[in-house]
């Protein structure tokens, strides 16, 4: 594979493949209603933080994305909410006209054909090249462990900790986070929120959601809270807060 990697910025025609690129997301992942909302924006108003990936033998075809976001976080703790709360701060930062001082991933995605040849590794190290490039001295990142959904009862701050036997995280992707020097430093309980009713859970899963309490559901890091009597679900997604220095 002969791979070029460049920011939406100089390869603005790339931009309406960004999102019809095949994935492996489940179906209720791209019901979160922040992303809903601000996603295709952040993409647009933050090309320069925006990276796209083709192979050159297949030239137009873009094999992944990464994307990040600035915006300013102060003297505040890195956020609870996570995935949603990084999104939503960096476009309050651009409108109120503010100077960011930190900048959040927010996805690293390989094409399923491209998955398993370390291509995450290539795009996690092309962000972090960007955004020292960009003039920041550090990425975070709320990091979804890709390991995680066969462990749906464990709490995250116990999964997180895992390690082993070389130190290393047990979860593939926190490993390949530390790998590139990402150092863990706290959960976000409520990085990502989907709510719907019974019905629209039954399309995104194919499960029949009816019986009240916690819903194991296959992906999902942590079991879904199902209530039949008020007709909704609801799936709160716990990720992982990783800083990497990039001085």
């Amino acid at each position: 594979m002969d791979l070029h990697i460049t920011t939406l910025a100089e390869r603005p025609d790339l931009a309406a493949g960004l999102w019809t690129m095949a994935d492996s997301w489940p179906v209720f992942m791209k019901e979160d209603l922040t992303a809903n909302l601000h996603y295709p924006v952040a993409a647009e108003e933050f090309a320069e933080y925006t990276l796209v990936a083709v192979d050159l033998d297949e030239p137009g075809e873009l094999v992944a994305r990464a994307l990040c976001v600035p915006f300013l976080l102060g003297e505040e703790e890195l956020p609870d909410n996570g995935w949603d709360g990084a999104l939503w701060r960096a476009l309050r930062t651009r409108r109120r006209g503010q100077t960011p001082d930190t900048v959040s991933a927010l996805e690293i995605t390989l094409r399923p054909d491209k998955q398993g040849k370390g291509l995450s590794g290539v795009m996690l190290k092309a962000l972090r090249d960007q955004v020292a490039r960009l003039g920041f001295d550090r990425l975070v990142a709320p990091v979804r462990p890709n390991g995680k959904h066969l462990r749906p009862w464990t709490p995250m701050t116990e999964y997180a900790a895992l390690r082993r036997e070389d130190g290393l995280p047990e979860d593939p992707w926190l490993r390949v986070h530390a790998r590139a020097g990402g150092v863990i430093t706290k959960v976000a309980p409520r990085s990502m929120v989907v709510a719907g009713t019974l019905v629209e859970w039954r399309g995104w899963t194919g499960l029949p959601f009816d019986t009240s309490g916690p819903t194991v559901v296959p992906d999902a890091l942590v079991p879904v809270h199902c209530d039949v009597e008020q007709d909704h679900a609801v799936y709160v997604e716990p990720n992982v807060w990783v800083v990497h220095s990039l001085r």
